[in-house]
């Protein structure tokens, strides 16, 4: 019998290749199945769901509401920020009702970050590629914008840079939504799929994650190895803490809760219609 191929298109952040760590590198048996990882910035994921030959693609929560009757969102391999998440910096000390209007680097209007942004304050969006992510730092630098609004690395390393917080966006969530975290990054699976392929796709990227965080060092010494952006091995532990944990084994009922209340939320802002989350089994 020829074995399913499926091909996962995810992020080359360290969170998305801890999930599928044991997947691409072949450390768990999956009878019937074969598996491709293709690797894109955030920005580019969420313009790729009408490609045909994807299976499981990892999306902003932002960009899901558009592509909801194509793709269901996983029950697992989600980021959510609890009370942190996406950061706006600038080079001097300022508050965030004072973007109003002005140029902000974003990494992308599909992003869950911009979403967030875009709650608090009518900024002006500026796009910048999210790799490398220095390159937001270089157009604030240059005056080029006035602030600039990091995710992934960019968000570990701003201080170092000499730079200073406007808004933490996860602090400003928990003044919309309590303690709901702040649903970020989704993996999502094809609606069209058979419910069986559905079933067995989904248990298969359940158990790499729960691989990866069983063996978490031995993850973290291949990443490094394998062109991690972030160098340091304290930050990406700081960084798997933040965004591949717990939570993306399995959202639970407040991870539910906070995804729901967070599409319900960006229909009130007239960012999407109304919508309820699609759940993959």
């Amino acid at each position: 019998m020829t074995a399913r191929h499926v091909r996962v298109a995810a992020s080359p952040d360290a969170d998305d290749r801890f999930m599928v760590w044991a997947l691409a590198t072949g450390r768990l048996e999956t009878p019937g199945f074969t598996w491709s990882f293709e690797h894109h910035p955030t920005d580019v994921l969420n313009t790729l769901g009408d490609r045909e030959d994807l299976d499981v693609l990892a999306l902003s929560m932002a960009a899901w509401p558009r592509l909801a009757d194509r793709w269901r969102i996983l029950p697992h391999g989600g980021s959510l920020g609890e009370g942190y998440g996406p950061v706006v910096v600038a080079t001097t000390p300022r508050d965030v009702a004072s973007l109003s209007g002005r140029p902000v680097a974003i990494p992308g209007e599909t992003t869950t970050a911009w979403s967030v942004l875009r709650m608090l304050v009518e900024a002006v969006p500026v796009h910048t590629p999210i790799t490398p992510y220095e390159l937001a730092f270089e157009r604030l630098r240059s005056g080029e914008v006035d602030a600039a609004l990091l995710i992934h690395e960019g968000r570990l390393t701003w201080e170092a840079e000499g730079f200073y917080a406007v808004v933490e966006l996860g602090q400003a969530w928990r003044a919309i939504a309590g303690d709901l975290p702040l649903p970020l990054g989704i993996n999502t699976l094809r609606a069209s799929l058979p419910a069986s392929e559905q079933r067995a796709i989904s248990a298969h990227l359940r158990a790499a994650i729960a691989y990866g965080l069983s063996h978490r060092e031995d993850a973290i010494t291949w990443l490094l190895d394998h062109g991690s952006s972030l160098r340091d091995a304290e930050q990406l532990r700081t960084y798997l803490d933040m965004y591949a944990n717990a939570r993306t084994l399995d959202y639970g009922e407040e991870g539910r809760a906070a995804v729901a209340f967070y599409l319900d939320r960006g229909a009130k802002t007239g960012l999407w219609p109304a919508i309820e989350a699609d759940w993959a089994p």
